[in-house]
């Protein structure tokens, strides 16, 4: 799946998901070093799904912040509401690999 587009039954799907899962990183006034880039990277290859949360003290704009993190991870951004993102991406690794997306049924 990487990098291809979510459609939009899969979306709500992970939506639903990310409602359980707790924010595991906080973007601050340091912004999106290259370091936080590998540490999300790895994160997505564990969990597939991850939220994340900006604080106020950040210059970063959630939209973009987003975007950006997607992208420099392969990864699709499922969702941003205020300040908080979630991200998908599908376990490189079989044995990471715990999220079934729904089937997309052809008419």
């Amino acid at each position: 799946m990487s990098a291809q587009n979510l459609t939009s039954k899969e979306r709500a799907y992970l939506r639903g998901l990310a409602n359980t899962i707790d924010t595991i990183f906080q973007i601050g006034k340091g912004g999106l070093c290259p370091n936080f880039y590998t540490q999300v990277d790895e994160a997505l290859e564990k969990r597939e799904l991850i939220k994340l949360c900006i604080l106020e003290n950040s210059e970063e704009n959630p939209k973009q912040a987003a975007e950006l993190l997607a992208r420099g991870t392969n990864s699709q951004s499922v969702q941003v509401i205020g300040r908080k993102i979630v991200l998908y991406r599908e376990a490189k690794e079989k044995e990471n690999r715990k999220i079934v997306l729904p089937k997309v049924s052809k008419k």
